[in-house]
């Protein structure tokens, strides 16, 4: 049986991964498993608080366990240095996706806003950029389909600029995780 005390959904460019943590509260036993994959087993810890470091790709995330009184304990995790929360609300504007289904198959595509780099389910996608009148156009390809995100300035500073996926000239709305 397994002792799962917290679970996380963490958004990055190329996918949402699932953190799960098992934690023996009687013998420290600490499990921790991304996507399904076990990559930290720890058995019969006498410290049952403290830290445990692992990397996503190249997001370093970190879950601590806490006490909060008797046999009670919390825990969190950061992620490059964030706790979740935080960092969400930040990928949250770095990063804009959108799910489409294409040949009946759900697909996740990402534009990371910094580097204007387009994943497509978990893939990075060749692109190619055009100026246009209005802003500029990222173009690549989704199976046999065409797309492009279109990128628009609003003439707000706060707003700045807006990004639109278009598949086979359709607007996709954005998606939110």
């Amino acid at each position: 049986m397994a002792d799962i005390v917290a679970i996380w959904d963490v958004p990055l460019s190329d996918k949402n991964h699932r953190i799960e943590l098992e934690h023996g509260t009687l013998s420290g036993k600490r499990v921790i498993r991304v996507d399904g994959k076990e990559i930290l087993k720890k058995d019969w810890m006498f410290k049952l608080v403290g830290s445990e470091s692992f990397e996503i790709g190249k997001a370093k995330c970190v879950i601590s366990i806490q006490a909060i009184g008797g046999f009670t304990y919390e825990y969190s995790l950061s992620v490059n240095g964030k706790l979740l929360e935080k960092f969400r609300e930040n990928q949250s504007k770095v990063m804009k996706t959108w799910l489409v289904q294409i040949m009946g198959e759900p697909t996740r595509i990402v534009l990371e806003k910094d580097t204007l780099d387009v994943w497509i389910n978990g893939q990075k996608a060749e692109t190619a950029g055009e100026f246009v009148e209005d802003g500029t156009e990222t173009h690549f390809s989704v199976g046999d389909y065409q797309a492009y995100i279109k990128a628009v300035s609003t003439g707000n500073k706060r707003k700045g600029i807006v990004h639109n996926l278009f598949v086979n000239d359709v607007e996709i709305p954005e998606s939110v995780e």
